[in-house]
């Protein structure tokens, strides 16, 4: 992964992580001779269809559906000769549905992305082979006269909007309307509709933190200006204007940093571990989350929120994850607790990070967009491994 300036330490170890993640998952016999996976024990096809994300503990069946957006008032930074498009995962609350299981990703997705972490000596279509829990476009649960609450959520840099699967379905499992994104050329593979599938061109001009948090944060003001206006075009049941969330890992953590501070359509925001490049012209009013490990969970390791700290004027909390790494907040934390890579500050096993992660995050979005009361606080209390900062 290119050394973009975005998260200091966590995010130069991104790309050996994913490198080793991916080498992990190498199925019975795909190796050359010789490698690790040439010697590793058979195993049933099976397998290959088990789905790479915790099944969601909410009550409500989960569909998902894929959308393309065009903003033709913004040329793209990183591509200047196309306006900016965005690929989204809508996750969502469904009717009950004999559909397909989703795939992780498409074949061709996981093909770029093996190749951009440079792993080879293994299907091309090793990610394709995964299936989520949600179906494959059923129809949605109607929705309130309200309309759902909606959450954007933005990956990290170089990495895919997939990366964030199990948080969504969780959210979706729960009553939330979810548009993850993936941001142009940002990430290693991004399918379109005319069949280009586009990769990191960002990654290779290095941009500086703050541009990219920007840019992002206009791509969010977008999606959820399309959205409220026509939720049934894209699938989506009624969605409810006054309660909107971003939450982002990483890279996108700063994005929805900058998105609340710009852009008052935003109801609450979560940044999980991302360093904020933006902030100190005007205060943040409104409910915002810092959730992270290692580096950006001690107060005073990362200056960054420290400054974000003093920006917030509105409801605010800090919290760190005991034994969590900088991937522990995604899906990958649970495929590379196969490694033994995860690094020495990592303790906490995937099951556990991930479960802690949807946790609070849902409980955070619970008390700021559906006012069920102090959830925050009391999941904080019933988790160990979670330290309260900052109060």
């Amino acid at each position: 992964m290119p050394n973009v300036r975005e998260a200091g330490r966590p995010a130069r170890r991104c790309a050996t992580l994913v490198a080793a993640l991916l080498l992990a998952l190498v199925p019975f016999g795909a190796g050359a001779p010789g490698t690790a996976a040439a010697r590793a024990a058979p195993a049933a096809d099976a397998a290959w269809t088990a789905s790479a994300v915790p099944a969601p503990t909410g009550a409500l069946p989960v569909g998902v559906r894929t959308a393309h957006l065009r903003d033709t008032s913004r040329r793209d930074p990183w591509n200047p000769d196309r306006y900016r498009e965005l690929a989204l995962s809508l996750w969502y609350p469904a009717l009950p549905s004999r559909a397909p299981r989703a795939s992780y990703v498409t074949a061709r997705e996981s093909a770029l992305i093996l190749r951009f972490h440079r792993v080879e000596g293994v299907p091309a279509d090793l990610l394709a082979r995964f299936r989520v829990h949600a179906r494959t476009a059923p129809p949605p649960l109607p929705a309130p006269a309200r309309g759902l609450p909606l959450v954007l959520l933005s990956p990290g840099f170089a990495l895919p909007r997939s990366s964030l699967t199990g948080l969504a379905e969780e959210l979706a499992s729960r009553g939330y309307a979810v548009a993850a994104v993936d941001h142009a050329y940002e990430a290693p593979a991004i399918s379109h509709p005319d069949g280009r599938v586009t990769g990191c061109l960002a990654c290779r001009r290095h941009p500086e933190g703050a541009r990219v948090a920007a840019t992002r944060a206009a791509d969010l003001r977008f999606v959820r200006e399309r959205l409220l206006r026509s939720p049934g075009a894209v699938g989506l049941p009624r969605l409810d204007p006054s309660r909107v969330a971003v939450v982002g890992h990483s890279m996108g953590g700063a994005a929805a940093f900058e998105a609340l501070r710009t852009d008052a359509g935003f109801a609450a925001a979560a940044n999980l571990d991302g360093t904020v490049h933006t902030g100190g012209r005007s205060p943040v009013n409104r409910p915002f989350l810092l959730l992270g490990a290692g580096e950006h969970g001690r107060p005073g390791a990362d200056p960054t929120w420290q400054r974000a700290w003093r920006d917030l004027s509105g409801p605010r909390r800090w919290l760190s994850v005991r034994g969590a790494g900088h991937l522990s907040f995604t899906d990958y934390a649970r495929l590379l607790e196969r490694t033994g890579t995860a690094g020495e500050e990592v303790t906490l096993g995937a099951a556990d990070a991930g479960r802690v992660t949807r946790e609070l995050v849902v409980a955070f979005l619970d008390e700021r967009l559906r006012r069920y009361g102090p959830r925050l606080d009391t999941a904080a209390r019933q988790d160990p491994e979670v330290v309260t900062h900052g109060r």
